[in-house]
């Protein structure tokens, strides 16, 4: 994954938000809006993977049009775009650009048989990282995210990068459309 172009692109998406909208907010609600954006999509993505209903016998939403897989990968990269977008607006980017060497070690740890634990910590580290200011809350956020995806959800590299930017552009078409 070419993470310095998809952070590049997140920054880009937001700030054309920003000009369409009009939008002129400081940096804290920025943020802070940024976080709870954050918060709605890793559950949306929760909820796409199912992983955590075990009273259904089958697992996975699928929107229409798209098999259980690509709408997990579609709310997934929506995701990554507002952790891009945290990391850029934190000055964080470095733990971002430096997990790209850790990419291969990350693919290497154990799957996950039950999520939850794993996912309310995620959730933990990014909370921390919002109240507390804690970078390095960020650093393990961000890992267990890129675990979730190429671990957990058996995402490759290619699949994340390439649904990543089919959504930018989506997201950048409906700036123009008065989304």
């Amino acid at each position: 994954m070419d993470l310095q172009a998809m952070i590049a692109s997140s920054v880009y998406l937001n700030r054309q938000i920003e000009s369409v909208k009009d939008l002129h907010w400081g940096p804290a609600a920025r943020i802070s809006n940024a976080f709870v954006a954050l918060d709605v999509e890793l559950s949306e993505m929760a909820n796409a993977s199912e992983w955590f209903k075990v009273w259904k016998s089958h697992r996975g939403k699928a929107q229409e049009g798209l098999t259980h897989k690509q709408t997990l990968l579609f709310e997934y990269v929506d995701a990554l775009d507002f952790l891009l977008l945290i990391g850029n607006l934190k000055n964080w980017n470095h733990i971002i650009l430096n997990s790209q060497s850790d990419l291969k070690k990350i693919k290497l740890i154990k799957k996950e048989d039950n999520l939850d634990k794993q996912y309310l910590v995620m959730k933990k580290m990014i909370f921390d990282s919002y109240f507390n200011r804690s970078e390095d809350a960020f650093n393990h956020a961000w890992r267990l995210f890129l675990k979730f995806g190429l671990v957990d959800f058996e995402f490759s590299e290619e699949e994340i990068e390439k649904a990543f930017n089919k959504k930018n552009n989506v997201n950048l078409g409906r700036q123009k459309d008065n989304y």
